[in-house]
């Protein structure tokens, strides 16, 4: 579901559908982690994309400009080299797969002490590092609104 909802995103031309289909991947990207006992980390892949796949959606509405809204994805132009590309990636991880001796894992780790544990390295030794993530993230989202604005009246 992840892979076909990925390629989904690139083969599709009508911009809130390729959406969409990304809303999809990330989902079965949090499936993968709810079957690697992540729980916590597949509640913030839902939470987090989900909630930037609304963003997405809400501005490839407001800021595309074209007359038929299903030509709305332009780079879809780029689709053969990024079929090659995506298919030399995916053989370099397969390769990489190939080649690992996975060893198994000695015991079993606590969930919640694994969810602690993020919270105060999140929170204490690299606080300063998450504070500058989320204020340059909404730099970005107020000079994004400056920049769509300006182009709205130009």
């Amino acid at each position: 579901m992840t892979i076909l909802s990925a390629a989904g995103v690139v083969f599709l031309k009508d911009i809130v559908h390729s959406a969409l289909m990304l809303a999809l991947s990330f989902i079965g990207v949090a499936g993968l982690y709810v079957l690697l006992n992540a729980d916590f980390l597949a509640a913030v892949q839902i939470l987090v994309y989900g909630g930037a796949v609304a963003i997405l959606i809400a501005f490839g509405v407001m800021l595309t400009r074209r007359r038929n809204m299903k030509e709305s994805n332009p780079n879809n132009r780029w689709v053969i080299y990024a079929s090659f590309v995506s298919a030399a990636f995916f053989a370099i991880c397969g390769w990489a797969l190939i080649g690992t001796d996975f060893k198994p894992v000695g015991q079993q780790v606590n969930p919640e002490a694994a969810v602690e544990g993020l919270a105060s390295l999140l929170l204490g030794d690299y606080v300063v590092a998450f504070e500058s993530a989320a204020v340059l993230l909404l730099v970005a989202l107020v000079g994004a609104i400056i920049l769509a604005k300006g182009a709205k009246e130009a």
